[in-house]
Protein backbone atom coordinates (compact mmCIF):
# COMPACT_ATOMS: atom_id res chain seq x y z
CA UNK A 1 0.00 0.00 0.00
CA UNK A 2 1.21 3.37 -0.77
CA UNK A 3 1.98 5.61 2.30
CA UNK A 4 1.60 8.81 0.33
CA UNK A 5 -1.49 10.50 0.44
CA UNK A 6 -2.32 12.40 -2.53
CA UNK A 7 -5.75 13.42 -1.84
CA UNK A 8 -4.07 15.47 1.26
CA UNK A 9 -1.94 17.12 -1.95
CA UNK A 10 -5.14 18.30 -3.50
CA UNK A 11 -7.51 18.97 -0.69
CA UNK A 12 -6.16 19.08 3.06
CA UNK A 13 -8.05 17.84 6.02
CA UNK A 14 -11.60 18.02 6.30
CA UNK A 15 -11.89 21.11 9.03
CA UNK A 16 -8.45 22.71 8.60
CA UNK A 17 -9.91 25.93 6.55
CA UNK A 18 -13.49 25.07 7.56
CA UNK A 19 -15.38 28.99 7.34
CA UNK A 20 -18.77 29.53 10.17
CA UNK A 21 -20.94 26.75 9.72
CA UNK A 22 -23.72 29.15 7.87
CA UNK A 23 -21.37 29.77 4.91
CA UNK A 24 -20.13 26.05 4.79
CA UNK A 25 -24.14 24.92 4.30
CA UNK A 26 -24.73 27.60 1.72
CA UNK A 27 -21.66 26.58 -0.31
CA UNK A 28 -23.18 22.99 -0.21
CA UNK A 29 -26.22 24.10 -1.34
CA UNK A 30 -24.93 25.67 -4.30
CA UNK A 31 -23.54 22.18 -4.76
CA UNK A 32 -27.00 20.85 -4.54
CA UNK A 33 -28.75 22.75 -6.69
CA UNK A 34 -26.25 22.87 -9.23
CA UNK A 35 -26.16 18.99 -9.60
CA UNK A 36 -30.09 18.76 -9.61
CA UNK A 37 -30.33 21.25 -11.86
CA UNK A 38 -27.82 19.31 -14.65
CA UNK A 39 -29.26 16.24 -14.02
CA UNK A 40 -31.94 16.16 -12.28
CA UNK A 41 -33.87 15.51 -9.33
CA UNK A 42 -33.73 11.39 -8.88
CA UNK A 43 -30.84 10.36 -7.07
CA UNK A 44 -30.86 7.05 -8.56
CA UNK A 45 -31.00 8.57 -12.33
CA UNK A 46 -28.60 11.52 -11.16
CA UNK A 47 -24.81 10.12 -9.26
CA UNK A 48 -23.40 13.49 -8.96
CA UNK A 49 -26.60 14.59 -7.12
CA UNK A 50 -26.26 11.51 -4.74
CA UNK A 51 -22.46 12.63 -4.22
CA UNK A 52 -23.39 16.62 -3.50
CA UNK A 53 -26.12 15.04 -0.86
CA UNK A 54 -23.89 12.84 0.70
CA UNK A 55 -21.44 15.58 1.09
CA UNK A 56 -23.97 17.69 2.71
CA UNK A 57 -25.09 14.82 4.73
CA UNK A 58 -21.56 14.04 6.15
CA UNK A 59 -21.86 17.69 7.11
CA UNK A 60 -25.07 17.51 9.37
CA UNK A 61 -26.70 20.14 7.16
CA UNK A 62 -30.55 19.49 7.61
CA UNK A 63 -32.16 17.68 5.70
CA UNK A 64 -34.81 20.81 4.80
CA UNK A 65 -31.89 22.58 3.51
CA UNK A 66 -31.00 19.62 1.26
CA UNK A 67 -34.57 19.24 0.09
CA UNK A 68 -35.00 23.14 -0.58
CA UNK A 69 -31.29 22.66 -2.52
CA UNK A 70 -32.54 20.32 -5.01
CA UNK A 71 -36.17 22.41 -5.22
CA UNK A 72 -34.66 25.25 -6.53
CA UNK A 73 -32.34 23.04 -8.77
CA UNK A 74 -34.77 21.63 -10.38
CA UNK A 75 -36.76 24.49 -11.14
CA UNK A 76 -39.83 23.76 -8.17
CA UNK A 77 -41.44 27.38 -6.80
CA UNK A 78 -39.89 30.58 -7.40
CA UNK A 79 -36.75 30.37 -5.73
CA UNK A 80 -34.91 29.12 -9.52
CA UNK A 81 -31.36 29.21 -9.11
CA UNK A 82 -29.40 30.37 -11.76
CA UNK A 83 -26.36 28.85 -10.38
CA UNK A 84 -23.21 28.02 -12.73
CA UNK A 85 -19.85 26.01 -12.24
CA UNK A 86 -16.57 28.06 -13.49
CA UNK A 87 -13.29 26.66 -12.82
CA UNK A 88 -10.37 29.26 -12.44
CA UNK A 89 -6.81 28.87 -13.43
CA UNK A 90 -4.38 30.04 -11.29
CA UNK A 91 -0.83 30.28 -10.59
CA UNK A 92 -0.06 30.32 -7.09
CA UNK A 93 2.94 31.17 -4.60
CA UNK A 94 6.13 29.57 -4.32
CA UNK A 95 5.56 28.16 -7.75
CA UNK A 96 2.07 26.40 -7.21
CA UNK A 97 -1.09 26.29 -9.35
CA UNK A 98 -4.25 25.93 -8.76
CA UNK A 99 -7.56 25.16 -9.70
CA UNK A 100 -10.71 27.19 -8.35
CA UNK A 101 -13.86 25.65 -8.96
CA UNK A 102 -16.75 28.39 -7.65
CA UNK A 103 -20.13 27.72 -7.78
CA UNK A 104 -22.26 31.30 -8.65
CA UNK A 105 -24.39 32.99 -9.84
CA UNK A 106 -22.42 36.20 -10.73
CA UNK A 107 -19.21 35.09 -12.81
CA UNK A 108 -18.00 38.82 -12.49
CA UNK A 109 -18.10 39.05 -8.65
CA UNK A 110 -16.12 35.34 -8.36
CA UNK A 111 -13.68 36.63 -10.56
CA UNK A 112 -13.24 40.30 -8.92
CA UNK A 113 -12.96 38.25 -5.59
CA UNK A 114 -10.39 35.82 -6.66
CA UNK A 115 -8.53 39.41 -8.23
CA UNK A 116 -8.86 41.02 -4.85
CA UNK A 117 -6.63 37.96 -3.14
CA UNK A 118 -3.98 38.56 -5.88
CA UNK A 119 -4.00 41.97 -5.11
CA UNK A 120 -3.27 41.31 -1.46
CA UNK A 121 -1.37 38.38 -1.84
CA UNK A 122 -0.20 37.96 -5.01
CA UNK A 123 -1.18 35.10 -7.54
CA UNK A 124 -2.51 35.39 -11.36
CA UNK A 125 -4.70 34.02 -13.98
CA UNK A 126 -2.87 31.15 -15.90
CA UNK A 127 -3.07 28.51 -17.89
CA UNK A 128 -2.67 25.80 -15.21
CA UNK A 129 -5.19 22.78 -15.88
CA UNK A 130 -3.08 21.00 -18.16
CA UNK A 131 -1.00 19.85 -14.82
CA UNK A 132 -4.03 18.48 -13.81
CA UNK A 133 -6.08 14.98 -14.49
CA UNK A 134 -9.57 14.59 -13.69
CA UNK A 135 -10.27 11.69 -11.44
CA UNK A 136 -12.89 9.99 -9.26
CA UNK A 137 -11.91 9.56 -5.56
CA UNK A 138 -13.29 7.37 -2.95
CA UNK A 139 -11.84 8.09 0.49
CA UNK A 140 -12.65 5.04 3.32
CA UNK A 141 -12.06 4.91 7.31
CA UNK A 142 -9.43 2.17 7.70
CA UNK A 143 -11.04 -0.75 9.27
CA UNK A 144 -9.32 -2.76 11.78
CA UNK A 145 -8.82 -6.96 10.44
CA UNK A 146 -9.12 -5.93 6.39
CA UNK A 147 -6.57 -6.97 4.60
CA UNK A 148 -5.78 -3.18 2.61
CA UNK A 149 -3.27 -4.96 -0.15
CA UNK A 150 -6.02 -7.88 -1.29
CA UNK A 151 -8.65 -5.20 -0.78
CA UNK A 152 -6.60 -3.12 -3.66
CA UNK A 153 -5.60 -6.29 -5.80
CA UNK A 154 -9.89 -6.56 -6.01
CA UNK A 155 -10.81 -2.94 -5.71
CA UNK A 156 -8.81 -2.61 -9.77
CA UNK A 157 -11.69 -5.20 -11.01
CA UNK A 158 -14.36 -1.93 -9.68
CA UNK A 159 -12.27 0.45 -11.27
CA UNK A 160 -9.38 1.42 -9.14
CA UNK A 161 -6.47 2.40 -10.89
CA UNK A 162 -4.31 4.12 -7.71
CA UNK A 163 -4.36 4.26 -4.49
CA UNK A 164 -2.85 6.35 -1.68
CA UNK A 165 -2.76 6.49 2.61
CA UNK A 166 -3.22 9.26 5.25
CA UNK A 167 -3.68 8.65 8.67
CA UNK A 168 -6.70 6.73 9.34
CA UNK A 169 -7.84 6.51 5.98
CA UNK A 170 -7.31 5.00 2.58
CA UNK A 171 -7.64 6.40 -0.84
CA UNK A 172 -9.28 4.74 -3.83
CA UNK A 173 -8.81 6.86 -7.55
CA UNK A 174 -10.60 5.74 -10.60
CA UNK A 175 -11.67 7.25 -13.95
CA UNK A 176 -14.45 9.50 -13.82
CA UNK A 177 -17.08 6.92 -15.13
CA UNK A 178 -16.39 3.83 -12.95
CA UNK A 179 -16.49 5.92 -9.72
CA UNK A 180 -20.02 5.04 -9.09
CA UNK A 181 -19.31 1.38 -9.63
CA UNK A 182 -16.01 1.34 -7.01
CA UNK A 183 -18.31 3.89 -4.32
CA UNK A 184 -20.69 1.10 -4.52
CA UNK A 185 -18.35 -1.59 -4.04
CA UNK A 186 -16.39 -0.19 -1.34
CA UNK A 187 -19.83 0.28 0.31
CA UNK A 188 -20.22 -3.19 -0.07
CA UNK A 189 -17.59 -4.56 1.87
CA UNK A 190 -18.99 -2.76 4.98
CA UNK A 191 -16.54 0.21 4.46
CA UNK A 192 -17.17 3.63 6.00
CA UNK A 193 -16.89 6.02 2.97
CA UNK A 194 -15.31 9.32 4.22
CA UNK A 195 -15.64 11.07 0.88
CA UNK A 196 -16.30 10.11 -2.77
CA UNK A 197 -16.53 13.24 -5.23
CA UNK A 198 -14.27 14.20 -8.68
CA UNK A 199 -10.94 15.49 -7.97
CA UNK A 200 -8.41 16.78 -10.53
CA UNK A 201 -5.50 15.31 -9.55
CA UNK A 202 -1.65 17.10 -10.26
CA UNK A 203 0.69 15.13 -12.77
CA UNK A 204 3.66 16.59 -10.93
CA UNK A 205 3.67 18.15 -7.67
CA UNK A 206 5.98 21.34 -6.05
CA UNK A 207 7.22 20.59 -2.96
CA UNK A 208 7.09 23.01 0.00
CA UNK A 209 9.28 22.62 3.13
CA UNK A 210 10.33 25.73 4.78
CA UNK A 211 8.10 27.02 7.11
CA UNK A 212 7.55 30.66 6.07
CA UNK A 213 6.95 29.37 2.17
CA UNK A 214 4.37 26.91 3.45
CA UNK A 215 2.31 29.45 5.89
CA UNK A 216 2.15 31.68 2.56
CA UNK A 217 0.57 29.07 0.45
CA UNK A 218 -1.95 27.93 2.95
CA UNK A 219 -2.88 31.49 3.96
CA UNK A 220 -3.42 31.95 0.08
CA UNK A 221 -5.49 29.02 -0.33
CA UNK A 222 -7.00 29.52 3.23
CA UNK A 223 -7.96 33.20 1.80
CA UNK A 224 -9.51 32.02 -1.44
CA UNK A 225 -11.31 29.39 0.36
CA UNK A 226 -13.55 31.84 2.57
CA UNK A 227 -14.81 33.68 -0.23
CA UNK A 228 -18.70 32.72 -0.66
CA UNK A 229 -18.69 31.47 -4.37
CA UNK A 230 -15.58 29.55 -3.70
CA UNK A 231 -16.18 25.34 -3.45
CA UNK A 232 -13.09 23.98 -3.74
CA UNK A 233 -8.93 24.98 -4.16
CA UNK A 234 -6.98 21.77 -5.84
CA UNK A 235 -3.49 22.13 -5.88
CA UNK A 236 -0.34 20.71 -6.89
CA UNK A 237 1.62 21.37 -3.56
CA UNK A 238 3.32 18.64 -1.17
CA UNK A 239 3.98 20.10 2.15
CA UNK A 240 7.21 17.84 4.03
CA UNK A 241 8.83 18.59 7.27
Amino acid sequence: MSGHSKWSTIKRKKGVADAKRGQIFTKLAKMVTLAAREGGSDVEMNFKLKLAIDKAKQANMPSDNIKRAIERGSGVGKDVAQIEEVTYEIFGPEGSAMLVTCLTDNRNRALSELKGVFSKLGGALGSVAWMFEPKGLAVVKKKSGVDWESMQVEAIDYGAEDFGEEDDVVEFYSAIVDLKKLKDWLESRGLEIEAAELVNMPKNKVTVSDKDKKEKVINFIETLEELDDVDKVEMNVDFVD
